[in-house]
C-alpha cells in the first residue's frame, strides 16, 4: 500500500513536468500570427517578414504577418495583449514600445508588464534623408538651411514617438534648429511623401530606405548610429559633425503575459537558430542592419533598460502623443 502510494505520488509529481513538454512538442499545429504595428513595405515590415519566413520553414507552420497601424504601434500591441495566451499570436517589438509607456499619459496596458518577451532580432542606425532639390549635401549645410528657414522645414517621421521622431527631436535640441514634425503611419507612406517632395526630410531606418538611396530618389546626409554602415560607408555619421549624437532602433518578438514557457522558450530557440543560419544573417546585412540574439530573460532587461533610457529623452524633448 506505501509502495502504490508514493508511486500515485511520483507519477503527480511528474504530470506539470510531462504537460509542459507535450505542450512544447505540439507547438505550434496552426499558423502563428505576427502582428506588426507600421504599414506594409517599411522597414518593420521588411524585417518581420524576413523573420516570418525563417520562423515557419523552422516551425513547419506558416508564420502570417499582419499589418496594424496606428497609435504608435499601441493598436497592435492592445491586440497582441488581449490574444490568447497560447503562442499563436505574436507582437513585433520595437522602440516605440519603449517610449509609448513615456509618451502616452494613459493607456490601457502596461507594455512590461503585458508583453512577455521571447527574442531579440536586430539593431540597425536610421539615416537622414532629404529630397533631391533641397539645397544641402551635408548635415552641416542641412542646419545651416533649417536655421536659415526656421519653421518651415518639413522634418518627416514614421511616426510620434519613434525613434525616427525622437532621432529629429534630438538633432533639434543639439543644434537648436527649428523643423516642423510631420508623423507617419509607418515608412512607407512617409517614404513615399518625401520622394515625390510632399516633405523635405526625415529619418528612416536603414532596412527600408536603402533602396531608394540606391536609386538616387532620396539623398543621404549621414547616419544615426555612432559608426558608419558597412552598406552605406561613404556616408558620415551625425556624430561627425554634432559630437555625441547617437540613434540606434531593434526590434524584437514578444506575447501576451501568461503564454506557457515552454511555448515562449521554442519561439525564442527558433528565432535564435535563424539569426545563426547565414542567409538570414546575409539578408539583413544587405539591409545595413545586424542581429540581436537575446533570449526571453535578455530580452526583457534590454527592453526595461531602453524603456528606462527613451523615458528620459521623451520627458527632455518635451514630446507629447499627437
Amino acid at each position: 500500500m506505501l509502495r502504490r502510494g508514493f508511486l500515485r505520488l511520483a507519477a503527480t509529481a511528474l504530470l506539470p513536468a510531462a504537460t509542459r513538454s507535450a505542450t512544447a512538442q505540439a507547438y505550434p499545429a496552426r499558423p502563428v500570427r505576427l502582428v506588426v504595428g507600421f504599414s506594409a513595405g517599411g522597414a518593420a515590415d521588411i524585417v518581420a517578414r524576413i523573420i516570418a519566413q525563417s520562423m515557419s520553414e523552422r516551425l513547419g507552420q506558416p508564420v502570417v504577418v499582419e499589418n496594424k497601424p496606428g497609435a504608435t504601434t499601441n493598436i497592435a500591441t492592445q491586440a497582441v495583449i488581449n490574444a490568447a495566451r497560447d503562442g499563436y499570436t505574436l507582437l513585433y517589438i520595437t522602440a516605440a514600445n519603449a517610449t509609448n509607456a513615456t509618451l502616452y499619459d494613459r493607456l490601457p496596458f502596461n507594455f512590461l508588464r503585458d508583453i512577455a518577451p521571447a527574442a531579440g532580432l536586430i539593431e540597425f542606425t536610421l539615416v537622414l534623408l532629404v529630397h533631391p532639390a533641397l539645397p544641402v549635401y551635408s548635415v552641416a549645410e542641412f542646419i545651416a538651411y533649417a536655421k536659415a528657414n526656421p519653421g518651415k522645414v518639413s522634418m518627416a517621421s514614421f511616426g510620434t514617438g519613434t525613434t525616427s521622431h525622437l532621432s529629429g527631436e534630438l538633432l533639434k535640441l543639439t543644434t537648436g534648429i527649428d523643423t516642423v514634425h510631420v508623423p507617419y503611419r509607418g515608412g512607407a507612406p512617409m517614404i513615399a511623401d518625401l520622394i515625390s517632395g510632399q516633405v523635405q526630410a526625415g529619418f528612416d531606418a536603414l532596412p527600408g530606405s536603402l533602396p531608394h538611396i540606391r536609386s538616387g530618389a532620396l539623398r543621404p546626409l549621414a547616419v544615426t548610429a555612432a559608426m558608419r554602415s558597412e552598406s552605406l560607408p561613404d556616408i558620415p555619421t551625425i556624430g561627425d559633425t554634432i559630437a555625441g549624437y547617437q540613434a540606434t532602433g531593434w526590434a524584437g518578438i514578444g506575447a501576451p503575459r501568461g503564454t506557457p514557457p515552454e511555448v515562449i522558450d521554442r519561439i525564442s530557440r527558433e528565432v535564435g537558430a535563424g539569426l545563426a543560419t547565414p542567409a538570414v544573417r546575409a539578408r539583413f546585412a544587405d539591409l545595413g542592419s545586424t542581429p540581436l540574439p537575446l533570449g526571453p530573460a535578455a530580452f526583457g532587461a534590454f527592453l526595461a533598460a531602453e524603456t528606462e533610457k527613451w523615458a528620459k529623452v521623451v520627458k527632455f524633448a518635451g514630446v507629447k502623443a499627437e
